[in-house]
């Protein structure tokens, strides 16, 4: 059959209700029926036996409040009889109106903010957050699902887009920063408390190994240099008195911390660092040289390849369970939710976050919510809605057939007994 709208999910057990709701009505009929023949013959025998009134009475006030619940509970579905009768077949034609009434009623006395207040200060999230992460089996699964979300969102960037923007964020950012002075605060740092001292005496020590370690082409450039007519012992001590004098300037300087040379390099050290600070000249050739560097090939090649290598490693790790990257994160979250179990003070806070966040997406979309629900409820198709809704609460409301059956003749039984009673 072709249906006019959004056709609802199939019942859980719908053959099952379906066959309770048949057997109900049946018992329902069958009680009428068998009310409306013990009227009949009581209406025959009544005037051989009078006391007969009394059943005649009860079976008709049965049959009358029978038949008046049986259309009650008939018009909330359909028309009775198929007769269009006003305010009949409720639930098909106020559809709409009833998702809009059931969309209100959920966003005032479910989404309202005291019951989503008390409800969530009931549960204790923090508390039960930081004992379920605290479990090393939930922290693997947090690890696992981070990974794999992190893989997922590496895989699903664009290559060519990422890379595009991570070198014009380096370049950009680079570039709006003068190399100069900052390499002029980076050596004022490391002069602080004369520091710079131990890198002079590490270029001593170099000086003094250089020395040592190449006399014989030091000796040989003496003698190139020297006239030929210079006899060679002369040569000998001229070297002598060279090298003797470098092994004993450099123990001078070594052992002296106030020798001269040390001031000297003091302040040309200083000198250098301030010139970086300040000196446009000097700040002109950083520049320079940060634009010649950033223009190199080879620099444009790494700073593509760091998207590329990053990309490869956490999908080479996030995918493996046993890597370094996934146990990391797990142990991560086991310490935070141990640290955040001892810690009331931060529980009260997440607490707060949590019922602060909730509340704020409550507030901005309950009234979504109630649209939600009336628009989805008045999309339903009519007539499978009215079979669903009777499928569900159709089994319970043909107790009132019955109960009105009952009722009513008990009712009829009194109000006969009564009249008798004053004639």
């Amino acid at each position: 059959m072709e249906q006019n709208g959004l056709a609802l999910q199939p019942l859980q057990d719908e053959a099952l209700k379906k066959q309770q709701l048949e057997t109900m009505k049946s018992r329902a009929a069958a009680l009428l029926v068998a009310a409306t023949v013990v009227y009949v013959v009581a209406r025959i025998f009544e005037a051989r036996w009078p006391w007969v009134g009394y059943v005649r009475a009860t079976a008709e006030a049965s049959m009358v409040g029978g038949i008046a619940d049986w259309f009650a509970v008939t018009a909330l579905f359909r028309y009775p009889m198929g007769v269009k009768i006003p305010h009949t077949a409720i639930i098909p034609n106020r559809k709409e109106r009833i998702g809009r009434s059931l969309g209100n009623f959920v966003q005032n006395n479910f989404l309202s903010r005291p019951v989503i207040t008390q409800k969530l200060r009931s549960v204790n999230v923090g508390r039960k957050l930081a004992a379920w992460l605290a479990d090393p089996a939930h922290a693997g699964t947090v690890a696992k699902h981070v990974a794999a979300g992190a893989t997922g969102v590496v895989q699903v960037l664009k290559d060519d887009e990422v890379q595009e923007l991570i070198e014009q964020s380096l370049v950009s950012k680079v570039r709006g920063t003068q190399v100069a002075p900052v390499m002029g605060n980076v050596l004022a740092m490391i002069t602080t408390g004369n520091r710079h001292q131990e890198l002079f005496d590490s270029a001593l020590k170099l000086v003094s190994r250089l020395v040592d370690e190449n006399r014989d082409a030091l000796r040989e450039r003496i003698s190139r240099e020297m006239p030929w007519w210079v006899p060679t012992p002369i040569d000998d001590k001229i070297y002598q008195r060279i090298i003797l004098g470098i092994d004993a300037t450099m123990h001078e300087v070594a052992v002296d911390p106030a020798h001269p040379m040390r001031a000297r390099f003091n302040d040309a050290v200083n000198e250098f660092v301030e010139k970086l600070k300040s000196s446009p000249e000097m700040i002109a050739k950083g520049e320079a040289l940060k634009e010649d560097l950033l223009r190199h090939p080879a620099v444009r090649a790494y700073s593509a390849s760091l998207w590329s290598d990053a990309k490869a490693w956490l999908v080479r790790h996030g995918t493996d369970p046993d890597s370094r990257f996934r146990q990391r994160i797990e142990h991560a979250v086991t310490q935070f939710g141990q640290s955040l179990q001892g810690d009331d003070e931060l529980l009260e806070k997440v607490d707060g976050w949590v019922e602060a966040a909730v509340l704020y997406v409550v507030e901005e979309y309950r009234q979504e919510v109630a649209d939600l629900i009336a628009g989805t409820v008045a999309a339903w198709d009519p007539d499978d809605t009215t079979r669903k809704i009777e499928l569900q609460i159709g089994k319970d409301l043909q107790f009132i057939r019955i109960n009105g059956t009952l009722v009513g003749g008990l009712a009829g039984l009194i109000i006969y007994a009564v009249s008798q009673f004053f004639r």
